[in-house]
């Protein structure tokens, strides 16, 4: 078990790695979609469906990458979700037909939604170590890490064939899977302060134990809802967002994509500074702060007449959610450990999936920005929760 500081800040740069590849790699597969439908010839709606597979893979997995990691340890998890994950990214490339595609992208979401849960487990367990709110510097990592993926991808999308950008993406993941991986594996996670070693069979657990722990599941729920909230505004923004400036604002089509860049970028930037704001309000009040803040910049941002005020409006939004989802899963995970990541980890991939699907039949049935305005509401919504939460949410 690492005790020295030393041993501690190795696991965290290790982590840290790691979360900002997951970022990296999904970034980078990302921006190849549109060739890959070109290359497989699948029309709009069997691209669709292929790209279910991600989400499908992903869903799946989670609830059992929390058992594995209850038995084997994060840390293994981890190494070998990096794995799998770093060899997958490559196989969409290889395909030639929408149902082919569909198969192994369902291998890829697997691997993609199996080591969100492990890192972020082993996360857990480094903070409840160094009693530090250190998760948003994790999440951080993930969103730079997706925002160099994507910038580079753009780059080198006119230079390299999706197969040589892909395989790319293989070796890269691979050599840092290897110099980090190191770290995780010489090194079992830190013993958490939460009671994860009472566990003794049901016949045996006082009644009032079996409460408490009851209670703990329907707050792992309730944290998970705040993960959903969050991750319906992040789904929403990079699918909507840059239609609404070009269509009801008139925005040129480089202008109009900036709009989830500045939205990324404060995301970012709040999740940098995420550490110093728990320390400085605690989990409770950051979270109320956050989605208050976050609710009057979606309000901007979809309302707002003029092009600049939108995107001001975006970037306030971004730094209003930043911090959300990584408390939310931090929590969860302190309650019930890896189930618990697992549990509020599928909860916010839901909200992401249901975000953008969501917000096209509301734009339908009304109009796109009083179909963005739900951000705001899911937004208000995680505030209150955190109202309603302060004593258990603590500090």
């Amino acid at each position: 078990m690492p005790g020295s500081s030393i041993d501690l800040t190795r696991l965290r740069i290790a982590l840290t790695a790691f979360f900002a590849l997951d970022g990296f790699i999904f970034a980078g597969w990302v921006v190849r979609i549109p060739d890959i439908k070109e290359q497989t010839h699948a029309s709009a709606s069997d691209l669709g469906l292929a790209l279910l597979g991600v989400s499908a893979g992903a869903v799946i997995t989670m609830t059992l990458t929390g058992r594995l990691c209850r038995r084997y340890g994060s840390h293994p998890v981890t190494v070998v979700c990096a794995v799998l994950l770093s060899l997958s990214v490559a196989l969409p490339a290889l395909t030639r037909s929408a149902p082919a595609l569909g198969a192994v992208l369902l291998v890829f979401g697997a691997a993609y939604g199996g080591i969100n849960v492990a890192f972020n487990s082993a996360a857990v367990d480094l903070v409840a170590a160094l009693r530090r709110p250190i998760m948003p510097t994790f999440h951080a990592a993930f969103s730079l890490g997706g925002m160099i993926g994507a910038g580079l991808g753009g780059l080198v999308a006119g230079a390299l064939s999706p197969t040589r950008h892909l395989l790319g993406l293989t070796v890269t993941g691979l050599l840092v899977t290897a110099l980090a991986g190191r770290t995780l594996l010489r090194q079992e996670p830190p013993a958490p302060t939460r009671n994860t070693s009472t566990r003794p069979s049901p016949r045996r657990v006082p009644q009032a134990d079996r409460t408490r722990r009851d209670g703990h599941r329907g707050l792992v729920l309730v944290f998970g809802l705040v993960a959903l909230c969050t991750a319906y505004g992040e789904g929403a923004m990079a699918d909507w967002g840059a239609l609404h400036l070009h269509q009801d604002l008139a925005a040129s089509s480089g202008v109009a994509a900036a709009g989830y860049s500045c939205f990324a970028l404060a995301m970012t930037i709040g999740r940098a500074t995420g550490t110093t704001l728990l320390e400085r309000l605690g989990r409770a009040r950051t979270v109320i702060a956050g989605g208050t803040v976050a609710a009057a910049g979606m309000l901007l941002g979809s309302l707002a007449p003029s092009v600049w005020a939108a995107l001001i409006g975006f970037a306030v939004t971004g730094l209003g959610l930043a911090n959300l989802f990584p408390v939310a899963v931090e929590r969860a995970g302190a309650l019930t450990g890896p189930s618990g990541v697992a549990v509020a980890s599928t909860l916010g991939y839901g909200g992401m999936l249901l975000g953008p699907p969501s917000i096209g039949f509301m734009a339908d049935w009304f109009s796109l920005p009083t179909a963005l305005t739900s951000v705001a509401a899911l937004a208000a919504v995680a505030a209150l929760i955190g109202v309603t939460t302060r004593r258990t949410m603590g500090r």
